[in-house]
């Protein structure tokens, strides 16, 4: 039986039995987002149906989702609904996987939803490892890699470069610890993923992405197969567009993590702990740190940037030296602020100078450590290029970082030394700031007032 979806996606049609497969009844569908592919969808649905039907042990459906074609998409897709059982079409009205991807997994009723892109580029013999771990329980979403050991791929240069670039940027800026986010080849568990959906603001490109940052954020399990892949020579991708799409989605996801409101109403998994000394559990997290690192890493990723850009314009017009303490200066300013406010809960103007002030010394230790390394640089090297003070930068300020969070979690925002300071209204921590750490149940139970509680 079929299942037509037309007119902005409303069902014509219940959604079919779920048939049983080799002795097992977890259902799993497969969505295939296609735009103007009219070309390579017929030979790809055929090619998935009869490799499914004759190797794979649980039922599945296959669901081609036409994000709005203007060939002979819909009509091809409609004659395969036609001629093979298992095979469902879905019609949008407007384009964007990401929106197709909502539509059809939001509305599912089977166990456990997966995709692939149409062109069938990943090797199918890795689509039961894909799925196996979600239909056990083991793991809550599932990607493909070409980035991972084992992985076999075969592609140009520039897509090489481009991906690795992309997935880098997110583990540096966004603490991402998945290796690829941009494989059209991933699975999740139905139940967890429409938990997630209305979370999820992208509808395009980097839907997948946002999508992976919030089940990680979340406390989820991500399970990375690696993968055969060969890339498709007639792939309809902008990649331009795409990267500055994914830039901005990627500036969005960071604003919300620093405003804590990229979160999701599902359960995360709880973190083993080493054993400790005796045989018992190890500590975990000291209260507070697990919130506090990833918005400190976001806002000291943005600092340095801004600071290396600062150098670099102001070294046009003075020595190196100069350009580094005023860079630093500038950044130092703003890079307190928003701890303050972000990283630590703290708003509102009590205290405001004096802390300023306090984390006017961390400046000046970032100052002494770049500014030590620059001399030393220039009395080893003399005629060092801007690109190996810009080194030399990165490394001093490294080091700074690290000392400046422990100052300011030990000593400048010291709970002992806000006394009974609260947020203010309208901030995320209006009320008393809470500290979260992992738990079964959600993995973020409430574990003692930033305010008033210890952080140490």
């Amino acid at each position: 039986m079929s299942h037509l979806v037309t007119e902005r996606g409303t069902p014509a049609a219940p959604p079919p039995p779920v048939h049983e497969h080799g002795g097992r009844g977890r259902l799993v569908e497969v969505v295939i987002p296609v735009y103007n592919e009219e070309r390579v969808l017929a030979a790809s649905v055929q090619r998935l149906h009869a490799y499914l039907s004759d190797t794979f042990p649980y039922p599945f459906r296959i669901t081609i989702a036409d994000n709005a074609s203007t060939d002979r998409t819909w009509r091809v897709a409609e004659d395969l609904m036609a001629r093979l059982d298992r095979v469902n079409a879905v019609r949008l009205e407007r384009k964007g996987r990401g929106r197709a991807l909502r539509h059809v997994w939001g509305t599912s009723d089977a166990d456990v939803v997966a995709y692939m892109d149409v062109d069938l580029s990943t090797d199918l013999d890795a689509f039961l490892p894909l799925v196996a771990p979600l239909i056990s329980g083991h793991s809550d979403l599932a990607i493909g890699s070409r980035l991972t050991r084992g992985s076999a791929v075969v592609r140009g240069p520039r897509r090489e470069v481009i991906s690795r670039c992309y997935n880098l940027l997110l583990r540096a800026t966004l603490a991402a610890r998945f290796s690829d986010a941009q494989c059209g080849f991933k699975a999740a568990r139905t139940e967890i993923v429409q938990a997630l959906l209305p979370s999820v603001e992208d509808e395009e490109w980097f839907f997948d992405t946002e999508l992976l940052l919030l089940a990680e954020r979340n406390g989820l399990r991500i399970h990375e197969v690696p993968v055969d892949w060969v890339d498709d020579p007639d792939s309809r991708v902008d990649v331009v567009r795409t990267a500055r799409d994914d830039l901005r989605g990627m500036a969005r996801v960071g604003r919300r993590l620093l405003t804590g409101a990229f979160r999701a109403p599902v359960g995360g998994r709880a973190r083993p702990t080493a054993p400790a000394a005796g045989g018992q559990a190890g500590a975990a997290l000291p209260a507070g740190m697990a919130r506090q690192l990833p918005a400190f890493a976001v806002i000291g990723a943005i600092s340095t940037l801004a600071q290396l850009v600062l150098f670099v314009l102001l070294r046009l017009a003075m020595g190196p030296l100069w350009a580094n303490a005023l860079s630093l200066v500038i950044t130092t300013v703003f890079n307190t602020a928003a701890n303050r406010r972000f990283t630590f809960g703290v708003t509102g103007t009590r205290r405001a100078l004096r802390q300023q002030l306090e984390g006017g010394l961390t400046f000046l230790l970032g100052l002494a450590l770049s500014t030590g390394g620059l001399a030393l640089l220039h009395a080893a090297a003399p005629g060092a290029s801007r690109a190996v003070e810009v080194a030399a930068l990165i490394a001093a300020n490294a080091v700074a970082t690290l000392v400046r969070f422990l100052l300011m979690r030990a000593w400048i925002f010291h709970p002992r030394r806000l006394g009974h300071q609260r947020a203010g209204a309208g901030s995320p921590h209006a009320g008393g700031a809470r500290v979260y750490v992992a738990t079964p149940a959600d993995g973020r139970t409430p574990a003692a007032e930033e305010t008033g509680g210890t952080l140490s």
